[in-house]
């Protein structure tokens, strides 16, 4: 039960994180974080290694978003439930947004898509960090025996 919960939370987290991004993409071109880009780039990256054909971009795309929701959702499971699920979503958002910052770079995966701009920079951070929370606030409230969030978890199809 405890881990199913850890799961439904870190899912929940990530598909936050995941709207928030695909939202600015769409509404703030100039600055919003294109982390689709660096998955995309990513997922070239390894195929190309492998010698493995390369998708065209829109199944290149939705490769990227179902693999950004499960390696999210699984890292936001790591919040876990009990008192301080908060608070470990939190710092599991924070440590998220900072590697999304400085982690491409030196990846080879560019720096623009996460830090072209102070704003990107600051986005980046602060929407890995929502996705953290939600996750965190989930996996509390859960432990907390709160009815609300698991009555709602139930009804989006989470198995609690």
């Amino acid at each position: 039960m405890k881990i199913l919960t850890s799961l439904a939370a870190g899912l929940a987290g990530a598909v936050a994180l995941t709207a928030l991004h695909e939202a600015a993409r769409r509404l703030r071109p100039a600055d919003a974080p294109r982390m689709d880009v660096l998955g995309m780039r990513a997922l070239r990256k390894l195929l190309n290694k492998a010698e493995a054909p390369v998708p065209d971009h829109d199944t290149l795309f939705n490769l990227t978003m179902a693999g950004d929701i499960v390696s999210n959702g699984l890292y936001y499971s790591l919040v876990g439930s009990g008192r301080h699920a908060l608070e470990r979503g939190l710092l599991l958002g924070l440590a998220a947004g900072a590697g999304g910052v400085l982690l491409p770079g030196p990846l080879g995966l560019g720096t623009a898509p996460s830090a072209r701009t102070p704003q990107t920079q600051l986005m980046t951070v602060a929407w890995y960090t929502v996705g953290g929370l939600v996750a965190g606030a989930l996996g509390q409230a859960a432990h907390s025996g709160s009815s609300r969030p698991r009555q709602a978890l139930k009804k989006a199809g989470y198995p609690l």
